[in-house]
């Protein structure tokens, strides 16, 4: 320090101090660095900065080299050259120097460009300084705003994983299996939630750490998660010697774990305890002001969750409760078919309840298959599909064909005016022959898997949904005739199977029909592996399915029986009675009578039509006692019974009941109470 700037040093001097005091009191130096002869003073407080001495320094800026590295030197000469190349008045850096021990410091220079009356430079002037400590305590506010964000980031996450937390599980997964017990530095955690005036155990802490004795406890005992459900109040925990003091009974069940530290946090809802968390802390002493402000506000957010998850489990096992009880309780065994069924409930909310199922045992070796939804994802919903269920199950019991099954059960709904409507497939299987009639209202089709494990679509007409149909007065619901081979399998599903976040239904029948594919053999696994196709790929709506199976090993009983209504003006249904006559007649060993069979029967059903007043009922089936008999019934609402007559030369009818009388072994009529039936006998391959 020169002779004036030490003299100034003295508590005697004048006031104000002189700016070189100023100066040489926070260790900073001055410099003047004329640019056109290029020489640089420095005064000996800069000199300092640099570790040079007096005769060490010759006014060249070139002497400074030895302090400043290279990659330094370049970029503070390229800075100052950018100042003066821009007109620049000011420019400040901060750079390293190389000390005289080898280490390296923080230094800061800035410095005013002085131009003459052109704008040409002619001198700088400035400072240099020590900035060792102005850049620690930057560095230390760094750390403490990056400790806060990490902070801020960690309740913010925690709130966001949370937020999407559905059920109490969800809820301690957040917590124990994401980042944030390692963001929290807790080495494990313990959760208890309050149940009929005690505290369950829901989560603790690693394997091996449970206590015995504690897994429901009173709130009135001597442990942590019991005196902050009491007290409302949060419980830090700062040593092992506080634990060990403060819980005796409890400490020397968890010593060996190494715990130096707890915070205990009452999990409050709506103004009330719900239940207590616990986080253990195995190198940690203390908490300080921010950490349990934080470990507060995240107990609160948690707490929410908590709520929100219990009330949603309530909800769901409420609505998925109600969806079971709607449902058959059982199966029923059906002989000649395996059946398998499931249903899987949405997964938000309560977003639960119009899809179901149904099986229904009917006479003669036949089973009506039931598969529909009703509008709406509610628990009215569920209320409307049990009420439908049984009604159409009802009809389909009474004997009714599957289009006045599907009928009636849209007249019944339209007249609930509930303002729902459903979706339906109802399918009537024989299995004896494999016949199979099929009515759709508004549902998705049914698919087939082959032997071979090939899966297709079943094409089946559709009718209007059920309500729809009534309300707009078409309830006319066609009907499709199939055959189910043995070991084929019918697959009835809901929407819910083939509907893809994002995707059109196309796309989802191509996934399904590829499942059902490489799906197993076993139909219970089959429906299992439908299911769980839904849930990987995050199906959002509730889903039924059934699966009818036909045995190969069922063989056709005396007395086996199909029926079916043949309107009026309805051709397609008149195709569909003689294929169900031939796969009949076939499948019950008559397959060298199937023509004369058919043809008979087709006459009858014709003169039915044609000289009555509405459609005719045909039912077929095969007689019990000696001898083996197949009989054909045609049934309709006149009593004006038929007769042979002589049809003429020329005539062109009056020949269908010579061809019967021909064909026939036995034909005759019977009067009934709302009309007659007209029926014809054959004697089969097998009778004695």
């Amino acid at each position: 320090m020169d002779d004036r700037v030490a003299g100034a040093l003295s508590l005697t001097d004048d006031w104000p101090a002189h700016p070189d005091l100023s100066l040489a009191l926070n260790r900073m130096g001055s410099f003047d660095w004329d640019l056109d002869s290029g020489l640089m003073h420095m005064d000996r407080p800069a000199l300092d900065v640099f570790e040079l001495r007096a005769d060490e320094y010759d006014n060249r800026p070139e002497s400074l080299s030895p302090r400043v590295p290279p990659d330094e030197r370049v970029r503070i000469d390229a800075l100052v050259s950018q100042a003066l190349k821009s007109g620049e008045s000011n420019y400040g850096a901060y750079f390293r120097i190389l000390r005289r021990d080898g280490t390296m410091r923080w230094t800061h220079t800035q410095g005013f460009i002085r131009r003459d009356e052109t704008g040409r430079p002619r001198r700088i002037i400035g400072i240099v300084r020590d900035a060792t400590q102005e850049l620690a305590d930057s560095t230390v506010r760094h750390e403490q705003d990056e400790e806060r964000r990490r902070r801020t980031r960690l309740v913010e996450g925690a709130t966001a994983a949370l937020a999407h937390a559905r059920t109490v599980r969800d809820v301690i997964d957040v917590l124990k299996h994401s980042q944030g017990l390692v963001l929290l530095g807790a080495t494990s955690l313990v959760m208890g939630l309050i149940e009929a005036g005690r505290i369950h155990l829901v989560a603790d802490g690693p394997e091996g750490s449970f206590v015995p004795g504690t897994r429901y406890t009173r709130t009135d005992e001597p442990y942590p998660m019991s005196e902050v459900v009491r007290t409302l109040a949060p419980r830090f925990i700062e040593s092992a010697e506080d634990f060990a003091t403060s819980y005796p009974i409890l400490w020397p069940h968890i010593s060996d774990l190494g715990i130096t530290s707890a915070a205990y946090l009452p999990l409050i809802a709506q103004a009330r305890p719900i239940g207590a968390l616990g986080l253990l802390y195995g190198d940690k002493d203390g908490f300080t002001g921010d950490e349990r402000n934080l470990l507060v506000a995240l107990g609160s957010s948690i707490a929410q969750s908590l709520q929100r998850a219990m009330l949603y489990e309530q909800e769901h096992d409420l609505a998925e409760g109600l969806q079971q009880a709607m449902l058959p309780r059982r199966v029923p065994d059906v002989p000649g078919a395996q059946i398998a069924v499931r249903y899987r409930s949405a997964r938000l909310g309560r977003d639960i309840g119009g899809d179901w199922y149904d099986v229904i045992p009917l006479p003669g070796g036949r089973v009506g298959a039931v598969i529909g939804d009703v509008q709406g994802h509610d628990t009215d919903a569920a209320a409307v599909m049990g009420q439908l269920r049984i009604v159409l199950r009802a009809y389909a019991a009474e004997g009714h064909s599957p289009a006045t099954v599907m009928a009636r059960a849209s007249v019944f709904l339209h007249e609930l005016d509930t303002d729902r409507f459903a979706t339906c497939t109802y399918a009537e299987v024989d299995l004896t022959t494999g016949v199979v009639q099929l009515v759709r209202a508004g549902h998705v089709e049914p698919l087939v898997r082959d032997v071979d494990g090939s899966c297709r679509r079943l094409p089946a007409e559709g009718g209007l949904p059920l309500g729809l149909s009534a309300e707009f007065d078409r309830l006319e619901y066609p009907v499709s005739t199939v055959e189910l081979d043995p070991d084929q399998t019918m697959v009835l599903y809901t929407d819910g199977l083939v509907e893809l976040p994002g995707a059109d239904l196309d796309e989802g029948m191509q996934l399904l029909t590829s499942v059902i594919r490489g799906g197993s053999q076993d139909l219970q696994r089959l429906a299992d592996q439908l299911c769980e196709t839904v849930d990987e790929r995050g199906g959002e709506d509730d889903v039924a399915v059934l699966l009818l199976r036909r045995k190969a090993a069922y063989a056709p009983q005396p007395g086996g029986r199909l029926q079916q209504h043949v309107a009026q003006n309805d051709p397609e249904a008149l195709s569909s009675a003689r294929h169900m006559i031939r796969a009949a007649v076939r499948a019950w060993g008559a397959k060298v009578r199937a023509d004369e069979v058919e043809l008979a029967a087709d006459e009858l059903i014709t003169n039915a039509l044609m000289h009555t007043d509405g459609g005719a009922i045909v039912t077929v089936r095969v007689l019990a006692g000696p001898g083996r008999r197949l009989r054909v019934d045609v049934e309709d609402r006149s009593s004006a019974l038929p007769r042979p007559r002589d049809a003429g030369v020329s005539g062109v009818s009056g020949r269908g009941l010579m061809l019967v009388d021909r064909l026939a072994d036995a034909w005759g009529v019977e009067s009934r109470g709302s009309g007659k039936c007209v029926w014809c006998e054959f004697i089969v391959p097998g009778g004695e």
